[in-house]
C-alpha cells in the first residue's frame, strides 16, 4: 500500500479545518496557501469529503468549509476512504483471486496487514491528531508564513 497524495492532502486539509475552526468558515484558498496544495485539487477533494458527510460548505461572503461533525468523531481512515484512497495492500484489491485467477500464496498475510492498517487509521481521530505535541506550533508557524491569523493567537 502506498498512501497517495489524495489521502495525505485530504487529511492535511481536514487538520487545517480542525486547527482553524472558529466562528468563520475556512476557505479553500486559505488552506491552499497555508498547506501548499493546489486550489483545484482541494476543490476535488472537498467535493468527495462533502459527499461523505465529513465537511459542510457555507456559501456566500464569509463562506468556506467547516467540519460536519466533531473532530473526535472523524477518523483518519474515514477521510482516506472518502477520497477513494486504498488502504488495501493486496495485489488483488482484496479479491480472493489474483490476475491469473488463483489465490496468491501470501493473500491472507496481505489481507491481515490491510485490516491492521484500516483499524489503526480508523482509531485515530482528528481530535487525537490535533492534541499531539507540536501540531499547534506547526500550525502557528505555517500561519505566520502566510500572514494568516491563527485562532489561538487572536486571544493572546
Amino acid at each position: 500500500m502506498k498512501l497517495s497524495t489524495k489521502g495525505r492532502y485530504a487529511v492535511t486539509a481536514m487538520m487545517d479545518l480542525v486547527l482553524h475552526e472558529g466562528e468563520v468558515p475556512v476557505t479553500l484558498a486559505e488552506i491552499s496557501q497555508s498547506q501548499g496544495i493546489s486550489l483545484s485539487y482541494l476543490e476535488q477533494l472537498f467535493a468527495r469529503l462533502r459527499r461523505a458527510g465529513l465537511v459542510s460548505g457555507v456559501r456566500g461572503p464569509g463562506g468556506g468549509y467547516r467540519l460536519a461533525r466533531a473532530a473526535a468523531e472523524i477518523s483518519v481512515g474515514a477521510i482516506i476512504e472518502a477520497v477513494d484512497d486504498s488502504l488495501d495492500v493486496t495485489r488483488c484489491r482484496g479479491r480472493r483471486e489474483s490476475r491469473v485467477g488463483d489465490r496468491c500464496l501470501t493473500h491472507d498475510l496481505w489481507c491481515e496487514i490491510s485490516c491492521e492498517i484500516r483499524g489503526f487509521l480508523s482509531g485515530i481521530s482528528l481530535a487525537d491528531l490535533a492534541a499531539r505535541p507540536g501540531v499547534m506550533e506547526a500550525a502557528v508557524r505555517q500561519d505566520a508564513g502566510t500572514r494568516r491569523r491563527h485562532p489561538l493567537t487572536l486571544h493572546s
